[in-house]
């Protein structure tokens, strides 16, 4: 299993947090998507490292932005 966490920009409620999940959900390998909407973090837990423009892209698929 990996771990990684990512700071998400721009998510403001509920309806973020879901879109989120749902696009970093969609990539392969992905097991669960943990997202904390007060800190802007989401955790994410895959049976393999996920590279982080797979991430990126899925976010940005959701509207929002990965910082840094």
């Amino acid at each position: 299993m990996s771990e990684s966490t990512y700071t998400v920009t721009g998510m403001t409620c509920e309806h973020c947090v879901a879109s989120v999940t749902e696009e970093i959900s969609e990539i392969d390998g992905v097991n669960d998507v943990a997202v904390d909407l007060a800190a802007g973090a989401v955790r994410v837990t895959s049976t393999r490292p996920v590279d982080e423009a797979r991430i990126r892209a899925a976010v940005e698929e959701a509207g929002y932005q990965l910082a840094g």
